[in-house]
């Protein structure tokens, strides 16, 4: 539950998981300030601007207390964590604390009757639930906040005196202790923090404070730059601290919690409470060893952050973020194995980091020189090395080398030879974790692992929504690592998966087998034990050891949708299927695996007709006929089944549907088995009983048999039909089947490993199946088998439908002669050892076009309209697709060329291969072709300016913005092309804005005003020399008629610095300069400074001068008022305006 409460005055008490207020409770007659819950008791305490606090049982929804007594509002109001007190800070400058326990004794039910009696007494007598205990007065101002101790019997409080106040208290009288001063401004909130000893403070002064409670002494100060902050609170678990400011929130911790430690062999050094301690892995026994530093420090995080151990010297190195980096230097005795209370001076120095690089050699970073110094046990230094990079943090990477960080990328540093071994892009790595064998190594970020070789060779990088807190190496080189809530694991291909969930963080130190060693953030260590199945069988599959992927299965338990899942994505789902228990699983697995026969299996368990249908149409797939048939007679599909017979030349199946449909009354059944049977005399007589007797004499006559005919015409008299004249009766019989019965012959490929073993391994379960086990069992599924029921055969309908006697004894399995079985010989007993498989279907043109470009005109070609859309606004912000679709069918449809094979085959799709070549090797596939290119734009663009340059505007902005609209989809080979394409972008964005404003100019016949701005602003296009002459002219002539003289006389000193090659021009432009010189000013002030550098905002067509905020359209680049922003480009009509793009990507050069 969560309890809020407001200015309404109402406290309203929610489920937070439903999203649903559950009640609300009444009584405040002011704002309220606080609420809080009882940790035991079923009660909320509320404090109030009406000067009281009320205490309230949300179980029954009332107010069991009201505490008056406070003459100012009561700014907060809190329950002690233990005891039975309430504490209470006022605006009359006074804390109090009460006591709640006669409140908690009545609402206890007491269990003696003369409690009760007392209790009935005090209630009906008026009795006092709550009476003060204590009033604790010392402030100047308004007390903002008080809180107690968790433990201790201390209050501290602030408050608008900007001072913070310490109290203690005992059983009889509370008094105060000390001051905290440093705040500059009112103190909000104050609390001490649950598991140190420290005290933290915010205020309107736009920080956070914290305080040693000991030494009564600041320790680090928190500021905001413009928000003030009001609220505190901690989290009753973890380490957390969240306050409230202005704007929001902030949750924060004030030190870390990883505890500092180093592996070496057998045992784990670490620190604890200020003390190295050592953790034997084998016995499972911990030992204080020294203490590492002198306690008291004035300042927070600045515990060991990093440990490292040479276990031949024993000595440690311990590093800190004191003084801005520091490490001390400990040589263990060998005596404190025991006793762990030896107090040793430590050699100590300053450096960014240290780590043991030999035997007595150990290395520091120097930050401000960017040098490694190596320095002996003595902390003297030995040698100096300048790294390669600018380095923040070095680590250890074997004997002599440094693995050294910098912000985008990580380095291995050979000490001695002074070269690098190896480079790796790498973002914010925090820790680095070395295999066993160093050949492996993890790099560990905020939210990110890289799994790299001992040369930084990558391998795989793994990404993680949560944070990555630690990890190791185990003996199969699977690296284990933890993320704040769960184990997972990460094999070296980089698959991953969960292995346990965490109820708090811990950080792996060490894995033996199935048995992970961790400290958790208390520095307790904690062995966890984990099911390594999952992972080492995926490990086994990876490595191909199949004999041990065998032996797993039939041993373990291994199941889940999950493991299903990542079978079939590895090319294994035929292993899957002996992993599935759900028969329903097992069918869609076997139909997805092309696994008839186990499909079959499941499909006969679960007999629905749902599942005999699907099986049906994979058995037809496949060209299993056998199935097939078996299928369709579970069903009882009986269209289906007679035309199957027809299309495999099962006759005598065939006349027995007709029978069948003859016993079931099923007449259209029945006609369409004798057409398919070409059976003339039982088509007329099935005419003939069904009343057709035109269509039975028809049929008769055209078939020859003359003898039904003249026997039908006297039954029909006048009314026999008549032929048509001039045309020849054809016969309608059924073509002979092109292969008779047997199953389409399959690619014969050798048995897997899995098919092989896994089927020995359940041949006793699959006895039952022997019988439909071989290639022809299709065959001996007779459709008269009545004695066999079970086998859903078609012959149940005859008992179904209560057959007579006179039926000639049904469809007994004497009357059906089966074939010979040369015709589909069986499958040998011991023929187990090969299936019929087809190979895997290679990788698609489109998919590898996908894979090797980061271009949307690529993407486009292969199809991937989705990925392309996403390519082109995150590149150019682009967000209309709808008049770019042309654009893209052209693109796909041009990147494919289609043949047809056959009459009734589908059209085959063939890619077209941008400089394919002979010579070319067909394994490897080159990039589509594309059928923009920038020439045919350079030919569009002559013609946008032919356009302009007769005024044919429409013509020319067509021609333009056509240009704008493909760009986006061309491709271009060098450096020298991509700064031309982008140039070309300007030139033609410069044309369409300025023709958008000339069309606007032409609208606006009826204000002369704006259509003297329009004019002016068209000049201040880049336009080509020509066309800007023509809008100099015109602007020079609408000014002029307007009595605009100076404006006037302005576009004409530009015309003429063109130096015009028409005589009329020029002369045009004196006349406008001599007539304005005599009477130099304007009658209209319009919106133009053409002394002020401008550019025009391309959807208001108002200019934005320089200096002034204005927002682009990322493709295009034109410019815009910001409250545009976010809306379509009015320009290239495309992008959105001010959205982040990374900018125009056209060639390949650009990607390399």
């Amino acid at each position: 539950m969560l309890v809020l409460a407001g200015d309404d005055y109402k406290i309203k008490v929610w489920n937070y998981k439903l999203h649903r207020c559950l009640f609300t409770l009444l009584g405040h007659l002011d704002y309220i300030r606080t609420v809080q819950f009882h940790h035991e008791y079923p009660w909320i305490v509320s404090a109030s601007d009406d000067q009281t606090i009320r205490i309230w049982n949300w179980q029954s929804r009332t107010c069991i207390s009201v505490l008056t007594g406070h003459n100012h509002y009561v700014m907060c109001a809190l329950f002690h964590p233990k005891e039975d007190l309430v504490v209470s800070a006022s605006l009359d400058q006074t804390i109090r604390v009460w006591d709640i326990g006669a409140l908690r004794k009545k609402t206890v039910s007491p269990a003696d009757d003369i409690l009760r009696l007392s209790q009935m007494n005090s209630d009906f007598f008026g009795g006092v639930d709550a009476v003060v205990k204590y009033v604790l007065e010392g402030h100047d101002r308004g007390v903002n906040w008080a809180s107690f101790h968790p433990t201790l019997p201390l209050i501290v409080s602030g408050a608008d005196d900007r001072q913070v106040k310490i109290w203690r208290m005992n059983d009889t009288k509370a008094w105060e202790v000390d001051t905290l001063r440093g705040h500059m401004n009112n103190v909000s909130c104050v609390l001490f923090h649950a598991r140190q000893d420290i005290i933290v403070s915010n205020s309107e002064d736009k920080s956070i404070r914290v305080w040693d409670a000991t030494k009564r002494t600041g320790l680090q100060t928190f500021r905001r730059e413009h928000d003030r902050f009001w609220i505190l609170s901690a989290h009753p678990e973890m380490s957390l601290l969240a306050a409230g400011h202005d704007s929001g929130m902030i949750v924060f911790k004030l030190e870390r919690e990883r505890p500092a430690f180093s592996v070496s062999a057998d045992s784990l050094f670490y620190v604890k409470d200020r003390f190295l301690r050592v953790y034997e892995y084998s016995t499972q026994k911990d030992a204080q060893l020294i203490p590492i530093r002198r306690p008291g420090s004035n300042s927070l995080n600045q515990g060991p952050r990093t440990l490292s151990y040479s276990p031949t010297e024993n000595a440690v190195l311990v590093c800190s973020d004191m003084d801005g980096g520091s490490y001390e230097l400990y040589i263990i005795p060998k005596d404190s194995y025991s006793r762990g209370d030896t107090v040793q001076e430590a050699k100590r120095g300053v450096g960014g980091s240290a780590v043991f690089v030999a035997r007595n050699r150990f290395a520091v970073l120097e930050k401000s020189s960017n040098q490694v110094l190596v320095k002996n046990l003595k902390n003297e230094i030995v040698k100096k090395s300048v790294l390669p990079i600018a380095t923040d943090a070095i680590f250890y990477a074997g004997t002599g080398n440094l693995l050294c960080r910098a912000e985008d990328r990580v380095v291995i540093f050979d000490l001695q030879q002074r070269i690098l071994l190896g480079d790796l892009l790498a973002s914010s790595v925090r820790y680095v974790v070395w295999s066993q064998d160093m050949e492996s190594v993890a790099l560990l970020s905020k939210h990110s692992i890289i799994i790299a070789d001992q040369k930084l060779m990558h391998r795989c990088t793994l990404h993680e929504t949560i944070r990555v807190k630690s990890g190791a190496w185990d003996d199969n080189g699977v690296f284990i690592y933890t993320t704040l809530t769960h184990i997972k694991y990460c094999l070296p291909n980089g698959d991953s998966g969960s292995i346990k969930t965490l109820e708090a963080p811990v950080y792996i130190t060490k894995i033996f087998g199935n048995t992970i060693f961790c400290l958790d953030r208390d520095g307790k260590n904690r062995p966890i034990i984990i099911d390594s199945t999952e992972y080492v069988f995926k490990l086994s599959l990876l490595r191909k050891r199949y004999d041990q992927v065998m032996r797993m299965i039939r041993n373990s338990e291994l199941c889940g949708q999950a493991m299903i899942a990542y079978l079939q994505q590895k090319g294994f789902p035929q292993v899957a299927l002996y992993f599935v228990k759900d028969e329903r699983t097992r069918f869609n697995l076997a139909l997805e695996s092309g696994n008839i026969e186990k499909a079959l299996e499941s499909a006969k368990k679960i007999d629905e007709k749902d599942h005999w249908y699907r099986l049906g149409v994979e058995a037809l797939r496949q060209g299993n006929t056998g199935i097939v048939e078996y299928a369709y007679q579970r069903t009882k599909n009986f269209e289906r089944l007679s035309f199957h017979y027809l299309i495999t030349g099962n006759v005598d199946k065939l006349s027995k549907m007709m029978k069948i449909a003859e016993v079931k009354n099923d007449v259209m059944g029945q006609f369409h088995d004798a057409l398919y049977l070409g059976d003339v005399h039982e088509r007329v007589k099935i005419l003939e009983n069904a009343g057709h007797l035109p269509l039975a004499y028809i049929t008769a006559s055209v078939h020859g048999l003359h003898d039904i005919a003249n026997r039908l015409a006297v039954e029909l008299g006048d009314n026999v039909p008549s032929f048509p004249e001039g045309k020849k009766a054809s016969l309608l019989m059924p073509p002979s089947p092109v292969l008779c019965a047997g199953d389409w012959p399959l690619l014969m490929v050798s048995k897997g490993i899995f098919e092989g073993g896994l089927d020995d391994a359940g041949r006793g379960a699959e006895e039952d199946y022997e019988e439909t086990a071989d290639a022809d069992w299709g065959e001996a599924l007779d459709i008269g088998e009545v004695n066999n029921m079970q086998n859903g055969d078609i012959g149940m309908v005859v008992e179904e439908e209560d057959v007579h006697e006179e039926t000639e004894g049904g469809w007994d399995l004497e009357d059906l002669d089966l074939p010979p079985d040369t015709d589909t010989p069986k499958t040998a007993p011991n023929a187990r050892t090969s299936v019929f498989i087809a190979p895997n279907p290679g990788m698609p043109v489109s998919q590898i076009w996908v894979q090797r470009s980061s271009l949307a005109s690529e993407h486009i070609a292969a199809g991937n309209f989705d990925t392309a859309m996403r390519l082109l606004y995150r590149q150019l912000g682009i967000k209309n697709f709808s008049p770019l679709r042309s654009q893209f069918m052209d693109l796909h449809m041009g990147s494919h060329t289609y043949l047809r094979a056959l009459s009734l085959a589908p059209v085959i799709s063939v890619a077209v291969e941008r400089g394919w070549s002979e010579s070319a090797s067909p394994n490897v596939r080159g990039l589509p072709a594309l059928v923009f290119n920038f020439s045919q734009l350079e030919e569009k663009l002559q013609a946008g300016y032919k356009a302009t340059t007769a005024g044919k505007f429409s013509e020319a902005l067509r021609h333009f913005m056509a240009i704008l609209q493909t760009i986006p989809f061309i491709v271009v080979e060098s450096r020298r092309e991509v700064d031309e394409v982008k140039e070309l972008i300007i030139i033609v964005k410069e044309y369409v804005l300025g023709l958008q404003m000339e069309f606007k100019r032409k609208e606006l016949t009826d204000n002369p005003v704006r259509q003297q701005e329009l004019a002016a602003y068209f000049t201040h296009c880049k336009l080509q020399l020509p066309h800007r002459r023509l809008a100099l002219l015109n602007a020079m002539t609408i000014c002029y008629k307007a009595q605009n003289l100076s404006t006037a006389a302005h576009f004409a000193r530009e015309l003429l610095e063109t130096n015009p090659a028409g005589e009329n021009q020029a002369k045009k432009a004196r006349q406008v300069l001599q007539a304005a010189e005599r009477n130099m000013r304007d009658v209209i002030p319009l919106n133009y400074d053409f002394r002020n550098p401008f550019v025009v905002c391309g959807s208001t067509y108002t200019p934005i001068y320089r200096g002034q905020k204005d927002v682009t359209c990322p493709y295009c680049s034109t410019h815009f008022v910001p409250s545009q922003k976010e809306k379509l480009c009015t320009v290239c009509e495309l992008a959105e305006v001010g959205a982040d793009a990374s900018g125009l990507v056209c060639s390949p050069s650009q990607i390399r």
